[in-house]
């Protein structure tokens, strides 16, 4: 070793057949990542290479991580101000000037990736002449940072752009953020061999610089043309023009920059030498950092979700510990999901219902999606066969002996869910722990039909299971310390997103939706034009049009929510206040008979269960023609705001026990629009901060009604200088 050559975040390796490994190695960070540190080490590294150049044979950059290199410091990046912008801006040309000179050595340089290479890190291997991946599932390959908000600032716009073309580098790897196992990376061409384990992975590296004792780039071979052309070219030429069109039409109008600057710097880019494209793509992302945008969605989706996933909410002083055997009751769609993520997870699952065949129907659902696995080259018949093995469906209740949890999820009935756990708690371990999956009843009256209410805990899934990450624990008045944690360790046992409310009716997750959803149904009834309604929600950025959303739900659900909750109000002694949506859902019900998607008619008309287009009758019956033509920048806010506002509320009535959980449940759970970062980042994000969201609230409560109070807490905040945010 060359003593000389170490440097702070990278060691260097010379052996006698001067080949040199660079070792990716922060001794300050469990993971690499593009700091100050690393820059100044990968100048450092660079010009030593540089001053061997004659007699260097070759270059391996690997890591000492568990993963190859985790990208850009998140940190540095949200703390990006205009003020600071020419010093965002000057790091990540250095970056790419030193990723230059690295591919313009002269001798081969092969990135032998052991671990995850995303976002930064796959830009580093971009820059080396040959990439092989260690063959194992926490090994992808990718450019995430749309899904930050960001473009890829290492030069990976450029590069991927001249290995792929403009528009399959668009399509494939840039606007979707798509991430790769090996063997999908391998057959889309972003790396070139498989490696079985850690030796060959170098050793392979090393015979690529055996084999090509002088390399360059491609691109920097005389004559080469960037697939598919340069803009410049008659055939891309006369596509570019529908990008634009094609981008809006897939973001739905909302507001989200990175696309769209990824799109100008790739186009850019390609009219132009790779320098210069490295300079256009370092002042879009330098845009981008300076905006809102981009630090909303990596305080949501990165530094929320990472504390909520690290165990913001769990009990510290519980140990912790796996479930063996889950029972699940209820082989319905739900059942079904939620077996199948146990089983995947390794645990051993006893699938339950009322007979064997409805049992044998919830089991066959894991065996086609893993079917379709198999087709799609994710999974081998092996794992499938395995997968399948580990779930047993059964009408018999003497099954359940020895289940170490229970996770009931039969029918959104409190008889039915009180027998069901009646039948199981006499057969499973004497403390096993005992789950609800429910998305509104009150977890303390289903915790009075055990004899354990202090191991009884809800467990909250999303439809579809296989695809939602979130699960929302919902802790009772009685559920114990230890449940809670058990609970929650069980969730990431199968490799799901955990946030933890207190009880109440709708807990967090559906209360709120239900806003978004009686928003829409209200903007309806006042006489808003339903296309205008569901364009605003879809320029809003939420996922799925409000309209839509509520044909989906069917409009018999949320008026029997609506009915439970007026029961519980009035029982309490309180009043009950109705939505202005009531009476468009009782119209639709009761006069027009139109039910939903299910029924075969909602909002919108159906043939053969596929959504034809808005019903015409929701203008003849509800349009007021003097609303055409409405701007629809009130529409949106009026959805984000009564979303927002609501979570305030469960905040202030101790629902919601933690900023981050809102977040992460608002985008993970219920769709809220992923350029805000989740709801309560939406609010600090707001134009103005926290004054000038509840200046907006105050406007919008004056046009529309007690719906858009401020909630106490949001007033205290926001004139005493403060943000949502945990301690």
């Amino acid at each position: 070793m060359d003593s000389s050559a170490e440097t702070r975040t990278i060691r260097w390796d010379d052996d006698e057949d001067h080949v040199v490994t660079l070792v990716l190695d922060d001794p300050g960070q469990s993971a690499n990542t593009m700091n100050a540190a690393f820059i100044d080490s990968l100048d450092a590294a660079v010009e030593h290479l540089e001053a061997r150049r004659d007699t260097l044979r070759g270059v391996v950059v690997t890591s000492a991580k568990k993963t190859f290199f985790a990208g850009g410091d998140l940190r540095d990046l949200i703390a990006v101000t205009p003020s600071t912008a020419d010093r965002a801006f000057e790091a990540g040309m250095r970056v790419k000037r030193a990723l230059r000179r690295l591919e313009t050595l002269g001798v081969p340089v092969v990135a032998a990736i052991n671990g995850a290479a995303l976002g930064g890190g796959y830009e580093i291997a971009l820059a080396c002449h040959h990439r092989v991946v260690l063959d194992r599932p926490d090994a992808p390959v990718g450019l995430p940072e749309v899904t930050f908000g960001l473009l890829p600032g290492g030069g990976g716009v450029t590069r991927t752009v001249r290995m792929f073309g403009v528009t399959a580098a668009l399509r494939d790897v840039l606007l979707e953020g798509r991430q790769y196992g090996p063997a999908e990376a391998l057959a889309a061409g972003l790396v070139d061999e498989i490696a079985a384990d850690e030796h060959q992975l170098i050793s392979r590296a090393r015979a690529f610089i055996d084999r090509h004792p002088a390399t360059a780039q491609p691109w920097d071979t005389a004559g080469y043309r960037i697939p598919g052309g340069t803009p410049a070219d008659p055939d891309l030429a006369a596509l570019l023009p529908a990008l634009p069109a094609q981008l809006r039409a897939r973001l739905g109008g909302a507001p989200y920059p990175a696309p769209r600057a990824i799109l100008a710097a790739a186009v850019e880019g390609a009219q132009v030498d790779i320098d210069t494209a490295f300079v256009v793509e370092a002042r879009h992302l330098t845009q981008l950092l300076c905006g809102q945008t981009v630090k909303n969605m990596i305080q949501g989706t990165f530094f929320d979700r990472r504390a909520v996933e690290s165990g913001a909410g769990r009990p510290r002083a519980v140990p912790s510990r796996s479930v063996r055997r889950v029972a699940v009751l209820g082989a319905g769609m739900m059942g079904a999901g939620i077996a199948h993520s146990c089983a995947r997870a390794g645990i051993e699952v006893v699938l339950k219902d009322v007979n064997a065949e409805a049992a044998a129907r919830g089991r066959d659902h894991s065996a086609r999606l893993l079917d379709d696995a198999v087709r799609r080259g994710r999974s081998t018949e092996n794992e499938r066969d395995a997968l399948l093995a580990r779930i047993t469906p059964t009408a018999d209740p003497e099954d359940l002996t020895g289940c170490d949890a229970v996770i009931e999820a039969v029918h959104e009935d409190p008889v039915l869910k009180a027998d069901v756990f009646r039948e199981a708690e006499k057969r499973v371990t004497a403390d096993a722990l005992l789950c609800s999956n429910t998305s509104t009843l009150p977890i303390g009256t289903l915790a009075e039909a055990v004899q354990r209410p202090d191991d009884f805990v809800g467990l909250h899934f999303f439809s579809p299971v296989d695809r939602m990450r979130l699960v929302e624990i919902v802790r009772g008045p009685r559920t114990g310390e230890e449940t809670l944690a058990r609970a929650f360790d069980l969730v990431r046992q199968i490799g799901k997103t955990p946030i933890v409310v207190n009880d109440s009716r709708g807990f967090f997750t559906s209360r709120v939706i239900g806003r978004f959803l009686d928003e829409g149904v209200a903007m309806v009834g006042e006489g808003h034009d339903p296309a205008s309604v569901e364009q605003a929600a879809a320029q809003a950025g939420y996922p799925a049009r409000v309209l839509a959303l509520m044909d989906e739900l069917t409009l018999t659900l949320p008026r029997r929510i609506r009915e439970e909750n007026r029961a519980a109000v009035e029982t309490a002694g309180g009043t009950w206040h109705p939505h202005p949506a009531d009476a468009v859902v009782d119209r639709m019900i009761d006069e027009f008979g139109r039910t939903g998607r299910s029924g075969g008619a909602g909002f919108y008309d159906y043939t053969d269960g596929r959504r034809d287009g808005l019903w015409p009758g929701l203008r003849e019956h509800f349009t007021d023609p003097a609303l055409n033509g409405a701007g629809l920048t009130d529409l949106k806010e009026r959805m984000l705001f009564v979303e927002a506002l609501d979570a305030v509320r469960c905040l202030e009535e101790g629902v919601l026990v933690s900023v981050a959980d809102a977040n992460v449940g608002s985008l993970l759970g219920i769709g809220f629009p992923a350029w805000t970062g989740g709801v309560l980042n939406y609010v600090n994000g707001y134009p103005g901060g926290l004054p000038g969201f509840l200046a907006r609230s105050r406007e919008l409560r004056d046009r529309h009604g007690e719906r858009f109070a401020a909630p106490e807490l949001l007033v205290h905040k926001a004139t005493h200088g403060e943000v949502f945010a945990d301690r």
